[in-house]
């Protein structure tokens, strides 16, 4: 099926060579498509590796070898499977897994451990082990590519390639990131996002890279949906070569630690923030800000009821500026809220103060906001200090009909 491009796509960046880091891709033809499906990248010895994943209790295979293998701390390389998501298929997905490893493996003279695979599209369809293996060859034999080509092969639903980078000052060093990702729908995630990948050539030690992305990943991939749906194959990974010759960082006592865990946080936000510019029918793209709950966490999870309401999604549309919806939503999140004490306004004008209709609300300003792309809602819960941002898109007829054909 042919997929119109987003109307809130945005033009692939500049992003820098990462040291230590070489991309290839090839074709494995796991869909009759005419494009390549199979991405690696093949990474430098030493590369410390921090990961997180999806929490669903039907997780693939890739997510559950990973979760075990980035606790050693060590990467050698990333194989990338797109159009099948090789979950839920029991001994026969994991045979395909270790077939990949086990050939990577010993093109590199590696350990399995150090071979990290991911997959991503159809659920239920065992990953074809002749064209897994000859993808692998193929891209083992392809010349390095580009940024956007590692990008454009990892996607599936997603209509635009998506990436970030960033950089950072470690001492006197200058270090540089990139970061690729897909995702386009099935975008409500718990503990990771997707499928996305993240390369530093800084010198990171892998404790502290773990727990900078987790951090980063609360406030950002954490902070996203598309459609209340976690799918089984989310990913997210941050691989550091080591190649720029900082002073290595192994704690937030290290010269340099905070600079390099702000520049890791905006490669994710901005990652992040693309998948839901790219949310499947989306036309806009919602950004939602709570303030005054009772803590950080509850406002993001009033924040995620307001995003994954089909009445709010649907309401943002249609343009209609039916902010009784929010009030729904706040409502039914489980959250600590007073009717009495909630404010909420769109494109900065309060439509709600303290629990009543602001006197004299003119609705126009409003209706012209919501004609926009750019939408932006602001609920105060008037309990606290607890705030967060969270980041969703609408809900159209486009969404349905990609859906309704997602395996042709």
């Amino acid at each position: 099926m042919q997929i119109d491009p987003s109307p809130l796509a945005r033009p692939f960046p500049a992003m820098p060579a990462i040291a230590g880091v070489t991309l290839r891709v090839a074709r494995a033809h796991y869909k009759t498509w005419d494009r390549c499906d199979l991405t690696f990248a093949e990474l430098a010895e030493g590369t410390s590796v921090a990961g997180v994943f999806t929490r669903s209790a039907c997780a693939s295979t890739e997510v559950e070898m990973g979760r075990d293998d980035v606790k050693n701390g060590r990467a050698r390389a990333l194989v990338v499977n797109a159009g099948n998501a090789n979950a839920f298929t029991g001994y026969r997905g994991r045979e395909a897994v270790e077939l990949i490893r086990a050939q990577v493996s010993a093109a590199l003279g590696c350990g399995a451990g150090e071979v990290f695979v991911s997959s991503t599209g159809v659920i239920g369809v065992p990953l074809p082990k002749d064209k897994a293996q000859a993808g692998v060859a193929a891209a083992l034999a392809a010349e390095p590519c580009s940024w956007e080509d590692a990008a454009h092969a990892i996607g599936t639903t997603d209509t635009f390639a998506k990436g970030a980078g960033a950089s950072a000052m470690i001492g006197g060093t200058r270090v540089e990131l990139a970061g690729i990702i897909k995702g386009s729908g099935m975008i409500a995630p718990d503990m990771a996002t997707m499928l996305g990948y993240i390369f530093t050539d800084a010198d990171i030690a892998p404790a502290f890279l773990q727990e900078a992305l987790e951090r980063a990943n609360a406030a950002t991939f954490s902070c996203i949906t598309v459609d209340g749906d976690t799918s089984t194959s989310d990913t997210v990974m941050v691989f550091a070569t080591g190649k720029a010759a900082n002073a290595r960082i192994d704690s937030w006592d290290s010269p340099g630690a905070d600079a390099f865990a702000a520049a890791l946080a905006d490669v994710c936000r901005n990652l992040a923030q693309l998948v839901v510019r790219d949310g499947e029918g989306a036309a806009k793209f919602i950004t939602i800000r709570v303030s005054g709950a009772v803590s950080d966490d509850s406002a993001r999870r009033v924040g995620l009821a307001i995003a994954n309401s089909p009445l709010v999604k649907t309401a943002i549309a249609g343009e209609d500026a039916n902010w009784g919806r929010v009030v729904m939503a706040v409502g039914k999140a489980g959250e600590p809220a007073d009717r009495d004490r909630l404010s909420i306004a769109f494109g900065g004008v309060w439509a709600a103060r303290d629990g009543l209709p602001v006197e004299g609300y003119d609705e126009a300003p409003v209706a012209a906001h919501l004609k926009g792309e750019e939408i932006d809602i602001a609920v105060d819960l008037g309990l606290g200090d607890g705030r967060a941002t969270v980041w969703t898109c609408d809900l159209t007829h486009g969404y349905i009909a990609i859906n309704a054909d997602y395996r042709s």
